[in-house]
This record gives C-alpha cells, sequence and structure tokens, in this order.
C-alpha cells in the first residue's frame, strides 16, 4: 500500500519521472536541503510499497504574526501562512488523489505548527489542469502577479502569476482570501508577494 511521510534528504536521490512535467520546478539540492533543515514539518512525500516516489510537497512559512492583538490594522497583519513552493506528481500517479494526500498533510501543519491564517502557492495562468485542481481543493485566486515567471508565455514573454489561497482555522472571517474573480483583477507587482521566513512560535 502507498503511504505518505515527511521528505527526507535521500528522497532528492529517488526522483525519477516526477520532476519531469515542465510545470515543475527543479531546484538546486542544496535549495531543498535548507527547506528540509528550517521547515521539516512542510515537506512531505508519498511512496509505493517499494519505496518509488509518486509524488511530493515542499512548503515553508512566511509572514508576520501579529499574536493576540486586535484592532483596525489586525487585517493587514494576517501575515502568517504556509506557501506551497513546489508540489509535483509523477504522470502514472495522477487522479489518485495523492496531491489531495499531500496538500492535506502542509495544510494541516501549517495550521497547527505554525499558526497560520491561510495557505498560498503561485501557479502560471496558461495551467488550467493546476487551476482547476486546487479550485477543487478550496484555493481561489488571491492576486494576479504582473510577469511573476521568466519566460513559458506566448513567443517566450514573461508571464503573469496567479497567488492562489486557502483560509485556514485561525482566519475565521476568511479575510485573507477574496473570491477568484476579484483576486484575477487584481494585479500587484512581485514585490508584493515578499514576505519574511516564519519560524515556530514558541
Amino acid at each position: 500500500m502507498a503511504y505518505l511521510r515527511p521528505f527526507k534528504a535521500d528522497d532528492l536521490f529517488k526522483f525519477n519521472s516526477v520532476n519531469l512535467d515542465h510545470w515543475t520546478e527543479t531546484y538546486t539540492i542544496n535549495y531543498y536541503l535548507s527547506y528540509l533543515a528550517v521547515w521539516p514539518d512542510l515537506s512531505y512525500t508519498q511512496l509505493t510499497p517499494n519505496g518509488r516516489v509518486m509524488g511530493y510537497v515542499i512548503g515553508k512559512a512566511e509572514g508576520k504574526d501579529p499574536g493576540p492583538k486586535v484592532g483596525r490594522m489586525q487585517k493587514e497583519q494576517k501575515e502568517r501562512h504556509g506557501h506551497v513552493t513546489a508540489i509535483t506528481v509523477a504522470p502514472e500517479y495522477r487522479r489518485l488523489g495523492v496531491a489531495k494526500g499531500l496538500m492535506g498533510l502542509l495544510e494541516r501543519a501549517s495550521s497547527d505548527v505554525y499558526r497560520a491564517y491561510f495557505v498560498d502557492l503561485f501557479v502560471r495562468p496558461s495551467n488550467q489542469t493546476a487551476i482547476g485542481m486546487y479550485e477543487g481543493l478550496g484555493y481561489s485566486v488571491y492576486r494576479k502577479v504582473d510577469k511573476y515567471y521568466m519566460g513559458g508565455g506566448p513567443n517566450g514573454t514573461d508571464e503573469d502569476g496567479y497567488d492562489m489561497r486557502k483560509a485556514l482555522a485561525r482566519d475565521t472571517k476568511k479575510e485573507t482570501v477574496r473570491d477568484g474573480v476579484a483576486g484575477r483583477n487584481t494585479v500587484v507587482d512581485p514585490s508584493a508577494t515578499i514576505f519574511e521566513s516564519a519560524q515556530k512560535p514558541r
């Protein structure tokens, strides 16, 4: 039976067809290791009984935590969130619920370990298959990021990115998300997507 578990460093040497998808961003080994060192609770993999990697998710925690403060500025201060840096499933294991299981683990850890208000991710508007999957998991477009992706657009031009979000239990009023239609019409500069790294609350 296939099983889910935390992503380990030696899983980096088990990538087979998982990273061959042209939508999947591939990073250096040091990049992956830095995530595992700082946010080990936010990276998971699913494997077959014989240890073949079916898919994985790599994430991190970002944003300031306002703590118990209340008042007019509270909405702006709800930055603490989990971020999906990469998620991919090998072609032969798609439509089996692998991505749903991986995302569920990351969302749960973001909420329980890091006390996040929401989880977000970036996706190319041209990747309609992924957008449909994320919407099925409860995500909606929060905003469009101008020229977020270098290349990949028509004739090799830079492509915008969708910042999709899903509110977690801590955001009881769903203040950190917006309707997908409104999100597609909200355009920001890439600099607006930069948050400081977050650690586990003490």
